[in-house]
């Protein structure tokens, strides 16, 4: 049976440190490149519940980390093997620096753990990240709680919308460490942070495994070759 190390050292060739989020033209919130500014347009023009976003890797679109995580989403012949391997790459990680993501929020720990729920609800049921984050990742299995459900309501899928998910619980001020697969405009995830803040959450901190970005915007592809190399060892809050 193949270790943890073993599964996600490949991902190493191709994963993608993002910048810290005090870089110059980097978003503040959620590190994608910017030209000037101090946040993208969507984090800058919404109003924001999570308390920090920790991405593990920028995923290039059609790139190696964006054909994992769409594998593993949409049923491809490799599915498994990628929900496994997405598995261990976010269990190294989190072992390593979901400590980072506590100093940032100036919290101790967070109790509990949830992921964002598909905003659609027959995808949902059968959404495999509650499986990595509920069943696979041992650093996780014990603190999870299926907190979010999607409401099926029509929302624009860009937007931030509290109709998306509706809560499974109240909460009583309890940090949640709430993790998603992909930030694109980050709507989802924003939707899933503001919902647990209306059932009472504390602090909210997400860790999303690909922060995705176009590599043939403006400068990106340029700024994508510039970044260091990969280390399990570090993250952006570090």
């Amino acid at each position: 049976m193949p270790t943890v190390v073993e599964l996600s050292d490949p991902y190493a060739n191709f994963l993608l440190p993002p910048a810290p989020p005090e870089t110059a033209d980097v978003c503040s919130v959620c590190m994608t490149f910017t030209h000037g500014f101090d946040t993208c347009y969507p984090c800058g023009h919404r109003q924001r519940a999570a308390d920090a976003i920790l991405p593990i890797s920028y995923s290039p679109h059609l790139g190696q980390l964006h054909a994992a995580l769409r594998g593993y989403k949409e049923g491809w012949g490799s599915s498994r093997r990628f929900t496994i391997e997405l598995a261990a790459v976010l269990w190294r990680f989190l072992a390593r620096h979901e400590s980072c993501l506590a100093r940032r929020t100036g919290v101790d720990e967070f109790p509990v753990v949830t992921t964002v729920p598909s905003s659609d609800v027959e995808r949902d049921a059968a959404h495999p990240l509650h499986e990595i984050v509920g069943r696979v990742v041992g650093h996780t299995v014990d603190r999870f709680e299926r907190l979010l459900r999607p409401t099926g309501v029509e929302v624009e899928k860009r937007a931030v919308d509290t109709r998306r998910y509706e809560s499974t619980r109240r909460l009583a001020g309890e940090s949640v460490l709430l993790i998603d697969d992909t930030w694109t405009t980050g709507a989802s995830a924003e939707s899933a942070a503001h919902t647990l803040r209306a059932a009472g959450a504390g602090t909210i901190a997400v860790v999303v495994i690909g922060r995705h970005i176009h590599e043939d915007f403006e400068d990106n592809a340029e700024r994508l070759k510039a970044l260091p190399r990969f280390s399990w060892d570090r993250c952006a809050f570090e």
